[in-house]
């Protein structure tokens, strides 16, 4: 998953550098604590390229797509929201957050593309990018096992 803002690869982050090593090169989790609160949001896409067989799975309308394992669509919505609201247990230094929202929209977008957009919206001292790119990734990786018992030709970008 990557957050689209930028279309190029190595766009340098606006800031300090790296936030997450003090002045000793030892990691280190950055204190908000003096930061103001405010509203934030941030949108990361997930793509997935599939075969001609694993594509055969969505319905006529494009909505949703069916695996032996039930609906697939529903189910990578349900497991990249679980995932936004827990980034902070997966990823070291990422801030326990209350989460206000998490939208998650997957489509077709293409003969053999599959689309995934994470949206997180909190109210706090720090942003929800983390989470973000950890819902859409979650999904994408769900879509993958519901759909590996038919192939495993599936890419994740």
């Amino acid at each position: 998953a990557r957050a689209p803002r930028s279309q190029g690869m190595c766009t340098a982050a606006k800031g300090p550098g790296l936030t997450h090593v003090d002045e000793k090169g030892a990691p280190t989790m950055v204190d908000v604590g003096e930061k103001s609160v405010s509203r934030r949001e941030a949108t990361a896409r997930s793509e997935m390229q599939v075969c001609d067989s694993v594509m055969r799975l969505v319905a006529d309308d494009g909505t949703e797509m069916q695996s032996a394992k039930g609906p697939v669509f529903a189910t990578a919505v349900i497991a990249g929201t679980m995932a936004a609201k827990r980034t902070h247990d997966l990823i070291p230094f990422c801030h326990p957050l209350g989460v206000e929202g998490v939208k998650i929209r997957v489509q077709p977008t293409g003969s053999n593309t599959i689309e995934i957009v994470c949206t997180v919206r909190v109210t706090g001292k720090t942003g929800v990018e983390m989470e973000a790119l950890t819902g859409a990734s979650v999904a994408a990786l769900t879509i993958y096992d519901m759909c590996k018992a038919v192939s495993h030709d599936m890419l994740i970008k």
